[in-house]
């Protein structure tokens, strides 16, 4: 049986489409049919600096192989250019499809040296840009009855990291707010789902490998290379996908995960209700073998990518 994705035609803006991930995403949503908005504002790893290469790269890769791109260097940053960055895909193509939220930068500090600004900066692209472009397109999404958008969280929040606590809070923050986007606005056939990417790129170079251990994680995560992500977002976008909303997945080399969302898991009753003293004496036991231990990402993808 062949498979329509019905992506013909559609128009995408997807941030941070300078390079890695994102520019893989733009480049194989291209392939597609679709025309894109290639956001990037071209700056470094931690956010400094100004460039308009890294989008024009992107755009003259789908431009030559027949492809319809233009570039946005505004930021998410701000409400104001996140609206510029829709308005380019209005202006330019007359309508938008697709939102991919990408565009991300890291402050990795161990939380008791962290500076304030390294946290507003990283929440700032991270989770108020998902929110400014997700809600700048949202009023054309809701007026033409359809849409998607595919936003990029990670393990690092969902499980857990060192030195992360900008980036872990942001991405925990997005899967947030994808699902609240879901519930909103599942009612004007909008979708919102997430992707836990993983992928050796200018995010991941950062990451310590002093120790034994943390040169082999790295040696693994090498494997890893950010197009194996573009699979998975092309299908969320996709009309293939279009009961598929308010979900968590991953890609890992040849590996597709989905994750589950926080539940209750085990709880206890008293008739009288509780105490400190009761709690540590019949409800902690309880309920202990039921904790979440402290493992980070790597903890938990502990075997070898395949």
């Amino acid at each position: 049986m062949t498979i329509n994705l019905g992506l013909e035609g559609k128009v995408a803006v997807v941030t941070g489409a300078g390079g890695g991930i994102g520019r893989e995403i733009a480049l194989a949503l291209a392939n597609e049919g679709v025309s894109i908005v290639v956001n990037d504002i071209g700056v470094s790893l931690t956010g400094e600096g100004g460039s308009e290469s890294p989008a024009q790269e992107t755009s003259g890769l789908i431009t030559q192989k027949g492809g319809k791109a233009v570039i946005s260097n505004e930021t998410v940053s701000s409400w104001d250019s996140a609206q510029l960055i829709i308005k380019k895909a209005i202006d330019s193509f007359g309508k938008i499809d697709i939102v991919v939220n990408n565009a991300g930068i890291l402050r990795d500090t161990i939380f008791h040296k962290m500076d304030p600004s390294d946290w507003e900066n990283v929440i700032n692209v991270h989770l108020n840009g998902s929110f400014y472009v997700s809600r700048a397109a949202a009023p054309y999404f809701r007026e033409q009855n359809s849409g998607a958008f595919v936003h990029m969280t990670s393990t690092s929040g969902l499980i857990g990291n060192f030195g992360q606590a900008n980036y872990s809070a942001a991405k925990l923050g997005i899967a947030g707010l994808s699902k609240s986007i879901a519930l909103d606005m599942g009612r004007y056939n909008v979708r919102s789902n997430c992707i836990a990417p993983f992928a050796w790129s200018r995010m991941t170079n950062s990451i310590p490998s002093n120790t034994d251990a943390e040169k082999e994680r790295v040696e693994r995560l090498k494997q890893m290379t950010p197009e194996k992500n573009a699979p998975l977002a092309v299908f969320l976008a996709s009309e293939a996908a279009k009961e598929v909303s308010g979900q968590i997945f991953s890609a890992r080399l040849n590996e597709l995960f989905i994750y589950n969302q926080n539940r209750p898991i085990k709880s206890i009753h008293s008739d009288n209700g509780w105490t400190a003293k009761e709690i540590a004496q019949r409800a902690y036991p309880a309920l202990k073998s039921s904790m979440t231990p402290n493992d980070r990402s790597g903890d938990v993808f502990s075997w070898d990518p395949v």
